[in-house]
Formats: C-alpha cells, structure tokens, sequence
C-alpha cells in the first residue's frame, strides 16, 4: 500500500445517503462509504490494515502487510488497485456491505501464479458461504439492457456501467481465488463471487476461482471480457450466469456441485427485470470452449444447464455428469417472440457440439415452443472430453 497508509487507521464515520437506482434490479444496495485516500476502519490490531471508502488514487498493497476489508472498498475513475502475487486479503464476515469493486475507468493487477495465487476470503474462524460480498468489476463494453452509450446500475454498489466500448481493459485477473462470498441483501439481491458488468475483451482474465458461495460463481452482466481456466466449486446458486447480451469467449471451465445447488449455468438473453432495450436489439451469445459440470447424481434432480430468455451460444467440448437433464431451453414461440430461445437453435445461433453425457436421464429437454429434435440441437454426442482440470488446476485451487 503507499507510505500514506501507516498503521494505526483512526476510525472512519460512515455516511448514509440514499441513491437513486434505476430498474436494473430491484434491490440496491447503496455505497455507504467516504470518499478517501487513505482507507478507512476500526484498526485495533496494529499489525493489520483495514481497508474501505472509495479510492480516488491508486491503492497498491504492500506484500509486508496484512489488510482486510471492512466495508464497500470502491476504486474510482482513473485508479488502479494493485494485489501482489501471493496476497491473501480477508473480509470481514460482515454479509453484503463488505465487498471490492472496480468502477468503470479504474483497473485492478492481481496478477498471482499457480504458486502464489492471490486469495479474497472471509475473516471469520469458521468460515462459511455469504460471509462477505465479493469482487465487483465494472466496465464500458455494451450491455442489452440500454441503449447506446446509456449505463446501467449494478445491482450491488449502484455504480454505473455499459457502453460502446467494445476493447475496455478493467486491468487483469490471474491465479484470483474468492472464497465465501455471496453475502446477501435480501432474497432478491446477492452478491457474486466474481461480478463482470459490462467489462470489455482488453480485461485479461484468466485461472479464477469462486468457492463456497452463496450466490453465483461467476456472473456476466453483459460486455464482451472473455474467461479462461474458470473453476467454480460449491456455488449454492448458479454456477456460472450470464444475462444482458454477453458475448465473450468462456474456455476451459469446471464447475463442481456442492450439497446446496442450482444450475452449472444459467443463461438468458437479456435481464428479465428490465427487457432487451438495445438499438438494434442483441441477445447474449457467448462462445463455451472445454465445459466440466459434475453434479451428484442424476436421482437428485436439477440441470446442468438452462437456457432461457432468447439466449443464443455456441457449445463445443461439453462434459456433463450426474443430472436429471443435460439442457433445458426455455422461451415462446414466433417471430415476435421476446423470448426467442428455441428460434436461436432453429437459425444456428443456439448449438452443442461434441458433448459427452455421464449419468444423464435427459439429454434435451425442450420447452421453447418451437418445434425442433435433439440432432437439431447437438451433434457429436459421446465426443466430449472433460477439461483436464487436474492440471490446469492444480496448486492454486481448491475443493
């Protein structure tokens, strides 16, 4: 951190304020931080670095230190948060209000390696899933749920994001784990443990890891950032989620269900809260290379995967085992559909190809309205080949 940070940070009043939302969701959570240059918290121990507020400098943490974040740790416009390889950062096992987010125009470098890779966990002695919010990345690239350059509010924070910005960098994520979080509002709004709204395809990310979270692992609001070597184990809500016209490339991902579970992945066209508002109108249409979804057991119900509201993707090197069905597709039928999932595989936007099913009773299970077989959807069945995630995973993750 800069020589500005000494130990012994006097204790920060938090303010308030109400902010304005817009309908992105319906529950905000506002920031009720300060803004500051220093970092802010109740340090009691001196041999440690409480850190929150907003940053409107750069914020480079010192590998000799000890830090945990006690609050909304918001970077602003024009900052870099920098996390030396290495670093594990705790949170205070605080619930939602405890989180890290990098504002558009700000960068985060936690740029760790399979040995040291960087850890974001909770503070707590027993640690648990919720125990604190997550990491939050916001960025300009184009999202659904407006028009043109207009942004949206993210649901955590109510910092803005979206644009045109195609190429936005929000800096680089590498050997990143974050553990417990998904510390939630209220039923409706929770935070993730890796959060993209709208980030752009010049953010590198690549080797993360979201463990035991009590949300989503991995969520994509949009933009066009692409994600390689993503290792998701223990959500209790979806696994990996995409909404808002997501259109990057996931490759080489592993997805492992704990006890409490929903989906491998989610996906949808558009948020559902607030409608497909783009001017021409774009669904979510990511690329998955070198998919892993392991469930526990197809007696036990659920999907590995649903596809809903309009979202289109191209599957290639599927690896699904231990679940009631493979792929469910939901949407309407009709070309005035606002729903249009089924008319995505009709017109080659939606498919799967080279996927392997292990313990599966339904490979395909169509409630989209339109009419269509399962060769229609998926080609090359018993050609896939899980991601050998014993090696790429090996050392900096966690099961």
């Amino acid at each position: 951190m800069k020589n500005n940070l000494i130990l012994g940070l006097a204790v920060i009043t938090m303010l308030f304020n109400a902010c304005t939302s817009d309908d992105t969701a319906d529950i905000i959570i506002n920031d009720n931080s300060i803004t500051n240059n220093n970092g802010g918290g109740n340090n009691n121990n001196p041999d440690v670095i409480f850190l929150s507020g907003t940053f409107t400098t750069d914020l480079d943490l010192d590998a000799n230190n000890s830090y945990v974040v006690n609050g909304p740790l918001i970077m602003a416009s024009g900052t870099t948060l920098t996390i030396p390889a290495g670093m594990t950062i705790e949170a205070l096992a605080a619930g939602a209000n405890v989180y890290i987010a990098i504002s558009q125009g700000a960068r985060i470098i936690a740029n760790g390696t399979a040995d040291n890779p960087i850890i974001l966990t909770s503070d707590a002695s027993s640690p648990a899933a919720g125990d604190w919010g997550g990491l939050i990345i916001l960025g300009r690239a184009p999202i659904n749920s407006v028009t043109g350059a207009a942004t949206a509010t993210s649901e955590i924070a109510s910092l803005p994001y979206g644009g045109t910005e195609m190429s936005d960098d929000s800096g680089i994520l590498r050997y990143v784990r974050v553990d417990y979080s998904g510390g939630a509002a209220d039923g409706q709004s929770e935070n993730n443990g890796f959060s993209f709204y709208g980030v752009g395809n010049g953010t590198l990310v690549e080797y993360i890891q979201a463990f035991e979270g009590k949300d989503d692992g991995v969520e994509f609001f949009g933009g066009t950032v692409n994600a390689s070597f993503v290792s998701v184990v223990n959500s209790q809500d979806d696994s990996i989620d995409w909404t808002e016209g997501y259109r990057g490339t996931i490759t080489n991902a592993y997805v492992k269900h704990g006890a409490e579970h929903d989906k491998g992945i989610e996906a949808d066209g558009y948020n559902t809260d607030i409608g497909n508002n783009s001017n021409p109108i774009f669904w979510s249409k990511p690329t998955i290379n070198n998919l892993s979804i392991y469930g526990n057991g197809s007696s036990t119900g659920n999907e590995a995967i649903r596809l809903r509201a309009g979202t289109q993707g191209i599957f290639n090197n599927i690896y699904i085992e231990g679940f009631e069905e493979g792929f469910d597709l939901d949407g309407d039928a009709g070309t005035m559909s606002t729903n249009p999932t089924g008319t995505g595989v009709l017109n080659g936007d939606l498919n799967i190809t080279d996927v392997s099913f292990v313990d599966v009773i339904l490979n395909m299970k169509n409630d989209t309205g339109e009419t269509f077989s399962e060769a229609d959807f998926i080609s090359g069945i018993g050609n896939g080949i899980a991601t050998d995630y014993a090696t790429w995973g090996a050392n900096w993750t966690i099961e």
